[in-house]
């Protein structure tokens, strides 16, 4: 196959608490133009449908906000990722907020179903939030929950509505029913921004997390290397890149929820090549670019574009 990469744009950021990463995709286009790049001209691409105006509508339940709506656009995603694995394409997802991801995740798992999946959270986030837990109710921070199928009900705070309850048990459920990834076969790098219930998450499944300052120390080969040895009963590998992982002060402010002292684009490639490396890479998705909220004009945008095409190279090189 001459081009075995097939983007799905997802224009959607009804799951975060700021507006803007739907036109992160976007962003993303008009920075390959300007570096006068034809990327975007390079593989075939599929749209996916969006709810992007329901956020004209008034939020009912401040425990997972818009959920109804993030629940049928995870599933849309969900179907998009497996029509491009059935397709025989590799999917590259460009997404808005990061609540995509479980629609990924299931897409993935409804396209190998018998494959034990594991999951590359480069984040600053750890995004282990349930409705019953979470003090934002934004669901961009609660799809790594829903994909290992855990509320985390011993940090209760929040008491849901049958409605909120209905979809969320829908979303643990997408794409096959159950958990689709195990706890201890998601790996974080540059996680530095969390809240009690997900830390009690993480230290119950003795998630790794390769933080910024130790990946400089031990350096990044290393890193990758022991993340591949804990995923290494793994069949595949899903690799999530938000850009709020990348350092705010040193990049851009243009996403939700920017957080200081992260990596630099050079760090996230060598990151994403050394994994692709692997052989067991089945989708990357790219999220949580906001150009309104960037102070320095379209600068996330071209950076995670630098990044893109930094780890285009070695994908292909892969899959051809």
């Amino acid at each position: 196959m001459s081009n075995p990469i097939k983007v799905i744009k997802n224009r959607s950021d009804i799951g975060a608490g700021t507006r803007g990463s739907d036109l992160g995709v976007d962003a993303l286009e008009i920075a390959a133009i300007n570096q006068g790049s034809d990327y975007f001209n390079l593989f075939p691409y599929f749209d996916v449908k969006t709810h992007n105006e329901t956020i004209y509508d008034k939020v009912r339940n401040s425990f997972a906000k818009r959920i109804g709506h993030v629940a049928e656009q995870c599933q849309r995603v969900c179907d998009a990722v497996h029509l491009v694995h059935k397709q025989g394409f590799f999917p590259l997802v460009l997404s808005g907020d990061h609540s995509s991801a479980l629609g990924t995740i299931s897409g993935i798992k409804r396209s190998f179903p018998d494959k034990r999946l594991g999951v590359i959270w480069i984040d600053a986030h750890a995004d282990l939030h349930s409705p019953y837990t979470s003090p934002s109710g934004n669901i961009h921070g609660m799809p790594l929950a829903a994909a290992i199928g855990d509320d985390n009900l011993d940090c209760k705070i929040n008491n849901v509505s049958t409605y909120t309850f209905d979809n969320w048990e829908a979303m643990k459920n997408m794409g096959i029913a159950g958990p689709k990834v195990l706890p201890q076969d998601i790996i974080y790098f540059g996680v530095r921004q969390t809240e009690p219930p997900e830390d009690q998450q993480r230290e119950q499944y003795g998630i790794r997390n390769f933080m910024v300052a130790e990946v400089r120390h031990r350096g990044i080969n290393e890193c990758v290397h022991e993340a591949l040895e804990i995923l290494n009963e793994c069949d595949l590998i899903y690799i999530s890149f938000d850009v709020d992982s990348m350092d705010c002060d040193m990049i851009s402010y243009g996403t939700g929820t920017p957080v200081p002292k992260g990596f630099d684009q050079y760090e996230v490639i060598d990151i994403i090549s050394g994994i692709i490396k692997s052989d067991k890479v089945a989708c990357i998705e790219f999220v949580e670019i906001n150009p309104l909220l960037d102070l320095r004009g379209n600068s996330m945008a071209a950076t995670a574009f630098e990044v893109l095409e930094g780890i285009t190279s070695p994908l292909l090189g892969v899959l051809n």
